[in-house]
């Protein structure tokens, strides 16, 4: 994420297109961990309970602009059906580092450094 993300509009673009699914307070949906009927995964908690601590910087920035299906297909990814929607025609590059910035700032220490590991592993990829 660029230094230049500005956390605060990342939390008031989150209040407008994040929060519905993933809480006010980034808490999830309800047994998250779990497919629904359809097979869809709920929501994920955005807060350190949660897993999204545990992805590089480009596969959350990738999730958010694509949507779930097309990034986890891109991964080679089958058997997980997501409910992500991408927000690529909704929200610019910018605003989504805003929102992963805003979303980052909320974790402890521990969470953000090693969410920092493993982009720097990410980006060694080549991801």
């Amino acid at each position: 994420m660029p230094e230049a993300a500005d956390t605060a509009r990342g939390a008031v673009l989150y209040a407008e297109n994040c929060a519905s699914c993933h809480g006010a307070e980034l808490e999830g949906q309800p047994d998250w961990r779990s497919p629904g009927p359809d097979g869809v995964l709920p929501a994920p908690p955005h807060d350190r309970t949660g897993h999204t601590w545990h992805h590089g910087d480009g596969m959350l920035f990738d999730y958010t602009k694509l949507g779930g299906a097309e990034t986890l297909k891109r991964m080679g990814v089958t058997g997980v059906k997501s409910g992500m929607p991408g927000f690529g025609d909704s929200l610019t590059d910018a605003e989504i580092r805003d929102i992963l910035a805003f979303i980052k700032s909320t974790w402890p220490e521990r969470e953000r450094e090693l969410q920092r590991q493993r982009t720097l592993a990410e980006q060694m990829k080549g991801n």
